[in-house]
Order: C-alpha cells, then structure tokens, then sequence
C-alpha cells in the first residue's frame, strides 16, 4: 500500500513522532522510507550585492551541506530503524514548496509533524504541513 513514505524533518518533537510513526508503518507494509530536510534559503528582496556591493546573505553550498548533515544526524539520533533503510536527502530551498516538490516523485505518503521549531509552535497547525496537506498529489499523514 504504501511503498515509498517520505518524511520531512526540521528536527522538532512533532517531527521526530512522525518519523517513529513512519518506521512503524514501513515495519508494516515493507516501505522506503526518505528522511526529508530543507535548509530554508530565503530569497533576498533586492540584489544586495549589486545594489550595496555586499556578500549574499544566503547559505553557501558548503554551509548547506554542513547544516543538512547536521539535522540529518540530530533526526536520526536514538532512532532503531531496524532492518528498514533509511534515505537521506536535503536541499536548500522553502519548506513547504520542497516538500511538495520531492512527495510529488513517487511517494504513496508523507508523515509529518503537525508544526515545526518556528515562531508559531503554538499554532494548531503549521503553515509548511498545511501547505504539503493541500498541495501533494499523495496521501499526508500530520503527526502531533
């Protein structure tokens, strides 16, 4: 039923119930499984270094790498996968629209957290899993 589940992670409570629910679930019906990381890469509002002749304030390719290596570690801390592989993937970009993006290439389910480590933890629902629910093609299961 459910071959390939995709989980993002940002590392946050809501994120690590949703990847134990995922390997559950993989557990069950024989699944992939992909561990899913965007490092947020905000898009500048006016050409910094043309207009004041200043560095870039977004991440470099290497940082990238260093800051998705990081989460990946920190997600899969303590975490008993088993016998179930786990793909890691990061990518530089916005949460929700990645996210979208990567459930959109074969995926049969997402499992996510409800809401991540932003400034509205309070909310019912995050803005990134709100946006996955009602734009990904397959399945989303939200985590609390």
């Amino acid at each position: 039923m459910f071959k390939k589940i995709l989980v993002p992670t940002d590392v946050s409570e809501a994120s690590k119930r949703a990847l134990d629910v995922a390997l559950a679930l993989a557990k069950q019906f024989e699944s992939e499984v992909e561990l899913f990381h965007v490092v947020y890469t905000p898009e500048p509002i006016v050409d910094a270094e043309a207009t004041f002749n200043l560095a870039p304030l977004y991440p470099t390719p290497d940082q990238i790498n260093e800051m998705g290596q990081a989460v990946m570690e920190r997600a899969l801390k303590d975490v008993d996968a088993g016998n179930i592989k786990i793909e890691k993937k990061f990518v530089a970009g916005h949460a929700a629209m990645e996210v979208i993006e990567e459930a959109n290439k074969g995926f049969d389910l997402v499992v996510m957290g409800s809401r991540g480590q932003g400034p509205l933890t309070g909310a019912v629902l995050g803005s990134v899993a709100q946006r996955v629910l009602s734009g990904a093609h397959c399945p989303v299961l939200i985590v609390k």
